[in-house]
């Protein structure tokens, strides 16, 4: 009997430790989408970071709001200059939790739907958000995927009147992270 106790304290310090290591990457995809009958706008960015704690369940993401690639330059000049003033408004970050953290087993491989809870910050503005992911556990490798949308007005973004019709109201956004164990 004390046997089995040792070996079930075994494995909970184990399962202990994995939950104790941090998740990181900085080369997280978020891309961007605009779209009406008049225009199409898409827009990349290859440098996103991602932490995740899967011991406390908190997910902090930040994106530089320079680095993201349009297909036209003078598109990209007005994303920066006109409408994200990303001078002053360098980042957009998220901050949050898994809210349903007993359906998402960072321990076990398997593909599981984690839901967040947290705060956008965006063009200085800060506002709760809600995102739905998928998080994908693999060789100890965790892959985040989301798509969420977002409203330049909720952000005070300004769209001149002149282009609002060529702008959507809402903004797809999808990120995409692979994760590895951040080094101590």
């Amino acid at each position: 009997m004390l046997k089995g106790s040792f070996v079930l304290l075994i494995a909970l310090f184990i399962g202990v430790q994995a939950f104790a290591q941090k998740f990181f990457t900085k080369d997280a995809k978020v891309t961007f989408k605009s779209e009406t009958p008049i225009e199409k706008i898409d827009a990349t960015n290859n440098s996103g970071t991602i932490v995740l704690d899967p011991a406390t369940n908190r997910v902090e993401c930040k994106v530089l709001i320079k680095n993201f690639l349009f297909e036209k330059a003078l598109m990209q000049e007005h994303f920066n200059e006109n409408y994200m003033e990303s001078t002053q408004f360098p980042n957009a970050t998220f901050k949050g939790n898994i809210t349903n953290p007993t359906e998402v087993n960072f321990a076990k491989d398997g593909a599981y739907t984690a839901k967040l809870s947290g705060t956008m910050n965006m063009h200085g503005v800060e506002k709760p958000a809600n995102i739905i992911g998928k998080v994908t556990v693999k060789g100890g490798i965790i892959s985040i995927h989301a798509d969420f949308a977002v409203s330049a007005a909720d952000y005070n973004i300004p769209i001149p009147s002149v282009v609002s019709d060529k702008i959507a109201k809402s903004i797809d956004v999808k990120v995409d992270g692979t994760l590895k164990p951040m080094s101590k």
